[in-house]
Formats: C-alpha cells, sequence, structure tokens
C-alpha cells in the first residue's frame, strides 16, 4: 500500500457486507473486486456485533480484495487488542484503522460494557510495533475544532503514516485542515471520506454517521432527481475528483453503506464510481 500511495492516488471502500454474514462479503467483495484498490472494513454503529478483525480480513482477502481493518477500542481490552494485531499481521493486512470507538451507548448494543482500555493513540502505536501500516481518523468539524490538527500529530509520533479525514463539508474544509496539520508539521497522507448515497436507505444510514457534515445541499441534490443512483453515483465522481485535486490528499474513502438487503446493488455502485476516480489500477 505504501509503494502505491506513492505512485498515484488510491481509492478505499467502506465495506458495506452484512454483519456476520459471510456471503454477504463474498458477493460484495465479487462487486468490488478489479475497481476499488482496499476495502475498509471498520467499525458499524448499527451492526455492533460483528465477525473480529482477522476473521474479517481473512475473508476479504480469500475474495482478492486488500484488506483494511478497522480496530476499536470500545470492545476489547489491551490483552485483546494485541492478539487481533497479531492475527492481522498474519493475515496480511493492506493497513490498520486505529479508532477509539463510539460508545456503547450509541449503536445496537447498548447493554454491552464499553472497555476502552487503549485510545487510538495508544494503539496506534501498538499497530506500528506490530509491523502494520497504521491509518487514524480525525474530524475537522468536531470540537474541539482548534485540537483536531495537534492531535493528529500526537497520532502520528505514535506510528500513523495515513490520516482519514471524516466528513466535515467539501473540499475546501479538508484543504484547511491539511494546511493546519502541514503547519504544525503532520507528514502524514490524507484520505478524506466521500459520502456515496445512491438510494435512500444509503441517504439514511450517512445520517446517522457521528460528526456527519455534508457540503451544502449534497443530500437533497441527489435524492431530488429522477434517477437517485446516477445521480448519487455522479455527484460522488464529481467531489472525488475535487477532493483528489487538494494538496496532501493521497486517496479518497467512498463512505457509507446499503440498507438491509441492498448491500451488493450498493457495492456495484460504488465500484462504478471507483472506476471512474481511476481505481483498482
Amino acid at each position: 500500500m505504501r509503494d502505491l500511495i506513492a505512485t498515484r492516488p488510491v481509492i478505499v471502500a467502506d465495506f458495506p457486507a452484512r454483519a456476520l454474514d459471510a456471503r454477504s462479503i463474498a458477493e460484495c467483495a465479487a462487486a468490488l473486486r478489479g475497481s476499488v484498490d482496499a476495502v475498509l472494513a471498520g467499525d458499524h454503529g448499527s451492526a455492533r456485533v460483528q465477525f473480529s478483525p482477522t476473521y474479517r480480513a481473512q475473508l476479504i482477502a480469500r475474495q482478492g480484495l486488500a484488506p483494511m481493518l478497522g480496530v476499536n477500542c470500545r470492545d476489547r481490552n489491551r490483552v485483546a487488542l494485541e492478539g487481533e494485531l497479531a492475527g492481522l499481521a498474519e493475515v496480511g493486512v493492506a493497513a490498520v484503522h486505529c479508532i477509539t470507538g463510539d460508545h456503547t451507548q450509541t449503536g445496537s448494543r447498548p447493554d454491552a460494557m464499553p472497555v476502552f482500555d487503549l485510545d487510538s493513540t495508544r494503539l496506534a502505536a501498538l499497530a506500528r510495533a506490530a509491523g502494520h501500516l497504521v491509518a487514524v481518523a480525525e474530524a475537522p468539524a468536531t470540537p474541539p475544532v482548534q485540537h483536531r490538527p495537534a492531535r493528529l500529530i500526537e497520532k502520528e509520533r505514535a506510528g500513523a503514516e495515513l490520516c482519514f479525514v471524516n466528513h466535515c463539508g467539501g473540499a475546501e474544509p479538508v484543504r484547511r485542515f491539511i494546511a493546519h496539520a502541514r503547519a504544525l508539521g503532520s507528514q502524514a497522507g490524507f484520505i478524506p471520506c466521500l459520502p456515496v448515497i445512491v438510494d435512500e436507505g444509503s441517504a439514511a444510514l450517512l445520517r446517522s454517521f457521528t460528526t456527519l457534515v455534508l457540503p451544502p445541499g449534497y443530500v437533497d441534490g441527489i435524492l431530488s432527481r429522477r434517477d437517485v443512483r446516477r445521480a448519487g453515483i455522479e455527484a460522488a465522481v464529481a467531489l472525488g475528483r475535487e477532493l483528489l485535486r487538494v494538496d496532501g490528499v493521497v486517496g479518497v474513502d467512498l463512505s457509507g453503506g446499503a440498507a438491509r438487503g441492498a448491500e451488493t446493488g450498493y457495492a456495484r455502485a460504488v465500484a462504478e464510481i471507483a472506476r471512474e476516480l481511476g481505481g483498482g489500477g
């Protein structure tokens, strides 16, 4: 992945498969194979109970896709996280995406006890020590806004090389965040999240994301069109090209997900966007 990023922008896609469903993973992988450079299989607020990161990585890799696995600190203590990082190194993943994780009071399992033995910065250090390419996230539009670039610097010192930039309102906010981070000494490669909406279900799921800020009129501009799927693809391609022109951006993450039962169709739409943006080599 490092070599690929040094060559051209990469196209990553949030992996839309249903939780605890190996068949859905295979179907979505088949739809995305050859069009994206990697898939991000990460935290999922609407389905807290999922296959372990190591097992998901193995299922995805079997289908010929490069997996980036999200690992959160909400559900596992230090020992369990170290075990997952070792397992992911054995499977071979494109990167490990280290996040602190949303509290269990959000999402599908508020009855679960949160752990938070570590945070994303400490997890990044463990992932780097385990030999992984480390990705982290920052949310430029979420308070404390003024401290977000400095937070990223601390994560880089711990071992992070990539920063996924959460939805913050379009290309200009991404540009400002990167400029601020660079002024503080950041050397990270930035991968901003690119919102993908192709129907009412995917719009509803995207709206459920914490810290979500979309460009003004983005959702309504898509849903008001007669052919929502085509409008969503065109909007994502246009915004993606704009984001890829921002200095410091090394790729985009086609971000979002599908309503239950629409995962494979959503993956096909994501594949169209990825191909138009130049993903998959």
